[in-house]
């Protein structure tokens, strides 16, 4: 999962000092329950011990870490607690093809197993603005920060809408169906859920429907449930790049307030995510050094011809620089450039306020000068 977002206020009993986001923790598996043929929602006990540890914001996530056969594979996961189950932490995985996380998740994975996590971490959330109409569009396991986020505006704002818009395939593929209509049951006034099926049997002979949703289908669910873009108006987009790119200019086009619209990705469709970072040559012909601040301690790196981007440096000696996806989509590598300058392509996890305030992804990001200062902890 990636983020392109500003930090919300914390839930009550969540600590508010700076989030530690080193260190593998490995929790036992409760139940692993299959939601439809490809996708299972796995939950995890969270131990007294760890309590502090997992405490996490809705639409933060956590990455996993699997080894198999000699090679570590992470993947980034939203948190997406259950219903009246503290002490637990939930994920939904979906098989993306074979031998990958997902994979050993929805085939092998098993009550009594244990999972390496990390510290839950990730910006993704409401603004708080009370009294709102809170817009949400999902894009299949998209849906997987937007309903904790949903229950969680409706619980804490009394005054507060929510509308939520999940875009998907069948409805065999609605996962957490059946959660959001408990929500909607229970704030039947303020809780509005519509779902898009862009490949059902439309029946009569006339075949599966089976388009994505386009810039004139957005409009026509925006006022289906609504949403005008005001000040008083939030809109969260999580799902495939496409439909929230989609989302993002009908958005703008129609004058929503930048800073009211918050996004995230889960997947890339092979495009770029606006302009490479600071303008200048990759220092390709020597080396570079870097010095990345992680936790609130120092650590240093030699840059080296070859290597890919910055992370690849960094992890030769120190392992527990956050990490997941090295696509820039996930933003578990998310860094603010201290001093010397970077380029970087493929930023999903940015948008503009990011990049201007001087963030880069460190697996995307080369050195631009000899000497380049991080701030992971920013």
């Amino acid at each position: 999962m990636n983020t392109a977002t500003i930090p919300a206020a914390p839930l009550d009993g969540v600590a508010t000092g700076p989030p530690r986001r080193t260190g593998w923790h490995a929790l036992d598996v409760t139940e692993v329950r299959h939601l439809t043929a490809d996708t299972v929602a796995v939950t995890l006990d969270v131990p007294a011990a760890l309590r502090d540890v997992f405490a996490h914001h809705p639409g933060q996530h956590v990455t996993v870490r699997h080894r198999r056969a000699g090679t570590e594979l992470r993947r980034s996961y939203s948190v997406c607690p259950p219903p009246h189950a503290p002490g637990t932490l939930r994920l939904v995985i979906k098989r993306a093809g074979p031998g990958g996380f997902g994979d050993h998740a929805t085939t092998r994975l098993a009550r009594g197993d244990r999972i390496e996590l990390s510290p839950p971490t990730g910006m993704f959330a409401l603004p708080e603005l009370p009294c709102a109409h809170h817009v949400l569009l999902a894009g299949g396991t998209g849906i997987t920060p937007l309903a904790p986020m949903a229950a969680h505006a409706l619980r804490r704002d009394p005054a507060c809408r929510v509308s939520l818009v999940h875009s998907v395939r069948t409805s065999a593929d609605a996962v957490l169906a059946d959660e959001l209509a408990e929500l909607k049951d229970e704030f039947v006034d303020r809780f509005t859920v519509l779902y898009v099926l862009t490949r059902e049997d439309r029946g009569s002979g006339g075949g599966p429907l089976a388009r994505r949703l386009d810039a004139s289908g957005v409009h026509r669910l925006l006022a289906a449930v609504d949403a005008r873009p005001g000040p008083d108006t939030t809109f969260a987009l999580c799902g495939p790049s496409g439909l929230v790119a989609t989302a993002r200019r009908v958005l703008a086009d129609g004058g929503a307030d930048p800073s009211l619209v918050r996004w995230e990705l889960f997947t890339t469709d092979g495009t770029e995510s606006g302009p490479p970072e600071p303008a200048g040559r990759a220092a390709r012909a020597g080396e570079a050094r870097v010095t990345a601040l992680l936790d609130g301690r120092r650590r240093a790196a030699t840059v080296l011809p070859h290597d890919p981007a910055l992370l690849d440096a960094l992890l030769r000696t120190h392992p527990d620089v956050p990490y997941a996806c090295r696509e820039g989509v996930c933003g578990s590598c998310r860094a603010k450039v201290l001093s010397g300058q970077v380029t970087a392509d493929r930023q999903h996890a940015l948008d503009e306020r990011d990049r201007a305030a001087g963030y880069t992804l460190v697996c995307r990001a080369r050195p631009c000068t000899p000497e380049i200062t991080l701030d992971f902890d920013a």
